[in-house]
C-alpha cells in the first residue's frame, strides 16, 4: 500500500519532512525547485507521480507569500502530473489570524487562502493547530486539523511539576488552557489582554491565583511574543515561583528574542511545525524543540490507507491512537 504513496518537500521546513518519511519508513520524493532571476519559481518533479497518492509537506512561515505560492505551484504540479490524489500538508497554516471582518475594509485572507489550495487542485488538506478552528470551513475540500497537545502534554507530563496552574495568557486562550488543565491537573487562572498594535499588547488584571504556583502557559503560536512576555511578568510580579511557556508554532518575528530573552521564564517548549533557526537557539538557551514528526507521519499513513485519523485527537496518555506517541523524540 505504502508504495503508492509520494512525500515531496517544499522549502519552509525539509528537516520536518525527512523525519516525517523516515518515520513512514520511505524515500523522500524527488522535486527540483528553482527560482529565476525575476523571483519566478518552477517545481518540476523529477519522478513519476501518476496515479499516485500525494503529499506535499510546506509550512507557509515567513516568507509567507513565497511559500504560499510555492506551495500552489507544487499543487498544480502535481495535478498537472496527473497525481491520483493531493493533500497539501500545511503544519503552519498562514494568514490564519485573519478569519474573520472585525473592522471595516478589510479582507478574509485565510478564507482566501483556502480558496487558493482548492482551487490549485489539491484534495485535502492535513494541518496542525489551525489559529482558528472554524477555518476548516473555509474550505470545501476535507481538512484535518491535528493537535499537537498530546506531544505537548507527554513532555510536561514528563516534568513533574507540582503546585501546577495553567494560564491563559488571554481570554481567546482560555478553551486549551482548560483542556491542558484536564490532562495535567492543576488550576486554571485567565489574564484579560488587549490587543494595541500587531506587535504591542496590554495586560490587565488576572483572575485566579499563582503566588507560590508552578505557572504554565500554553499558545497555538508565540509571534512577537508580546502577549506570552507581558503574561510572564504578570505572573512574576504576582508570585509564581515557577513559569513555562509552551507553543505549537514559533513564528518568533520582529522583537520576539528579545522580549523571550528578557521574560521571566524558565523554560520555553515550541515544535518544529516551523524550523527555528540556529542563531534563535543560541540566543534564547532555555528553548526546546519538539518534534511532531511522528504525529504526521502517522496521520498521513492513515490517510493513505483510508483509516480513521480522529482517534489522533484524542490520545489520553499515550494509551490511544497506536504506538506512535511512545515513540516521540525531543530533539
Amino acid at each position: 500500500m505504502m508504495g503508492n504513496l509520494k512525500l515531496f518537500s517544499g522549502r519552509a521546513n525539509p528537516t520536518l519532512t525527512k523525519k516525517v518519511s523516515e518515520y513512514l519508513g520511505i524515500q523522500l520524493g524527488r522535486a527540483k525547485i528553482q527560482s529565476f532571476p525575476d523571483g519566478e519559481l518552477l517545481v518540476k518533479f523529477e519522478e513519476d507521480v501518476r496515479g499516485r497518492d500525494v503529499f506535499v509537506v510546506q509550512s507557509t512561515c515567513s516568507p509567507v507569500n513565497e511559500y504560499l505560492m510555492e506551495l500552489l505551484i507544487f499543487i498544480d504540479c502535481a495535478r498537472r502530473a496527473s497525481a491520483q490524489r493531493i493533500t497539501a500538508v500545511i503544519p503552519y497554516f498562514g494568514y490564519a489570524r485573519q478569519d474573520r471582518k472585525d473592522e471595516g475594509r478589510v479582507p478574509i485572507t485565510a478564507k482566501l487562502t483556502a480558496n487558493l489550495i482548492a482551487t490549485a487542485g489539491a484534495d485535502r488538506v492535513l494541518t496542525l493547530d489551525l489559529h482558528a478552528a472554524q477555518i476548516q470551513g473555509f474550505f470545501d475540500i476535507p481538512v484535518d486539523n491535528l493537535l499537537a497537545e498530546p506531544v505537548l502534554s507527554r513532555y510536561w507530563r514528563s516534568m513533574n511539576l507540582s503546585d501546577l496552574v495553567l494560564v491563559s495568557p488571554d481570554i481567546g486562550n482560555t478553551k486549551r488552557a482548560r483542556k491542558y488543565s484536564e490532562r495535567l491537573g492543576g488550576e486554571l487562572a485567565i489574564i484579560n489582554k488587549r490587543r494595541l498594535t500587531g506587535e504591542d499588547v496590554e495586560v490587565g488584571q488576572m483572575i485566579g491565583e499563582v503566588r507560590g504556583r508552578t505557572v504554565l502557559m500554553m499558545d497555538d503560536m508565540i509571534s512577537t511574543a508580546g502577549t506570552i512576555a507581558n503574561a510572564a511578568r504578570l505572573c512574576h510580579e504576582q508570585g509564581a515561583k515557577q513559569i513555562f511557556v509552551g507553543a505549537t508554532h514559533p513564528v518568533l518575528c520582529g522583537p520576539a528574542i528579545e522580549r523571550l530573552r528578557e521574560a521571566p521564564i524558565d523554560e520555553l517548549v515550541v515544535t518544529d511545525t516551523i524550523a527555528v533557526e540556529q542563531e534563535k537557539l543560541d540566543a534564547l538557551p532555555n528553548l526546546r524543540v519538539l518534534s511532531v514528526a511522528e504525529l504526521i507521519g502517522e496521520a498521513i499513513h492513515r490517510i493513505h490507507n483510508n483509516e480513521s485519523v480522529s482517534n489522533l485527537f484524542t490520545i489520553d496518555n499515550g494509551r490511544e491512537g497506536g504506538h506512535w506517541l511512545r515513540r516521540i523524540a525531543l530533539h
